[in-house]
């Protein structure tokens, strides 16, 4: 994510705010949200004596733990009520800098993004490792080129090549340029196709626009599971999204002002996010999703349970939401892999932290 204002006042949450600026900046968020009601409040006490938070996130299979947290009863039982909200790439920094969001589910890309440009960020819980990416082609090039989802990977590669494949960002096209160039293909013979949303992807799909598209789980299953495609490519056979070669996947960002100023909030949110990511990891592990897929069906309603069910295996969901040097490097390794950010991505031990662990 990026911040759109990075020399925007630093002011601590103690401070008195200037005459409607927190209506202001607060109603420049709200806009951005996208299928949620506005936001009415930046962080308050709730009439029922609970601390009430608005959390920014990004509607995709990486906001199980914050979904599983709600449902489980985590939050409430920190004596937290907390609101998802679905911000951009482009508007979760700067609803987090109002106070419109007091946290931020926020990619690698994008904290080291922002990092980068010197805003106040800091890291204080990863909740997901890996990258659930799926390449999903379309079932006449599937045909063509006898593509099956037990086609080797390299076999996949090669089929890519002089084809058409669809985008949404440049990391998608980077992480797709990785799988390729694993396997000795060039990604400059591959044309690309820049589509805005999974709906674009899966109409130009159909329409034969594109042979094939890279985008989060569970939207290639789901096309899979629609009969529309047949998905190729996932960590599970390309080891360099998995979690042990490209690090973290998410994590829980507070402006560095808010988590100084609000330790215990910070503590008690952290804290419910773990016994999530714990719940998790132990129900996945078990083959006991059954809960799991029904609390992801309500927040991505639509998807099929066994495309959710897939993709839940395809995310680390960790037993601890603790940080770690190493961990760093291996994503700071994958982010700088990529090469899509402007300014080389540099981490320090100023820009992540444990301090909020239970």
């Amino acid at each position: 994510m990026t911040h759109d204002n990075p020399a925007a006042g630093t002011a601590r949450r103690g401070a008195r705010p200037r005459p409607g600026r927190g209506r202001r900046l607060c109603a420049l968020a709200s806009a951005a949200v996208f299928g949620s009601a506005l936001l009415t409040a930046c962080g308050s006490d709730s009439s029922d004596g609970l601390t009430s938070l608005t959390v920014g996130a990004g509607g995709n299979i990486y906001d199980m733990p914050l979904q599983v947290a709600e449902a489980n009863g985590y939050f409430r039982a920190q004596g937290l009520k907390v609101k998802l909200v679905t911000l951009t790439a482009s508007t979760g920094p700067a609803a987090l800098h109002a106070d419109s969001v007091q946290f931020l589910h926020d990619s690698p890309t994008g904290f080291l993004s922002a990092v980068s440009k010197g805003i106040p960020e800091i890291a204080v819980a990863a909740d997901g490792g890996g990258n659930p990416l799926g390449i999903v082609v379309g079932r006449k090039f599937a045909q063509r080129h006898g593509l099956t989802a037990r086609t080797p990977a390299a076999q996949v590669a090669k089929a890519l090549a002089d084809s058409t494949g669809g985008i949404s960002s440049a990391n998608t096209k980077a992480e797709a340029g990785i799988f390729l160039k694993a396997h000795g293909v060039d990604p400059g013979e591959v044309k690309w196709a820049t589509l805005p949303s999974p709906a674009a992807d899966k109409a130009a799909l159909n329409s034969g626009q594109i042979d094939w598209f890279i985008t989060n789980e569970p939207i290639p299953l789901q096309v899979q599971s629609d009969g529309d495609g047949v998905v190729v490519a996932d960590p599970d056979k390309v080891p360099e999204w998995s979690a042990e070669q490209a690090g973290y996947g998410q994590f829980v960002v507070a402006e560095k002002s808010y988590a100084t100023d609000h330790p215990e909030i910070v503590t008690k949110f952290v804290t419910a996010v773990q016994r999530a990511t714990d719940y998790m990891s132990t129900h996945v592990q078990a083959g006991k999703d059954k809960a799991l897929v029904s609390v992801a069906q309500k927040a991505l309603p639509g998807v099929p349970a066994e495309a959710l069910r897939s993709s839940l295996r395809q995310v680390e969901w960790p037993r601890k939401v603790s940080m770690t040097a190493a961990g760093w490097t291996s994503t700071l390794g994958f982010v700088r892999s990529l090469d899509t950010l402007a300014k080389d991505p540099k981490i320090t031990s100023d820009d992540w932290t444990n301090t909020y662990l239970p």
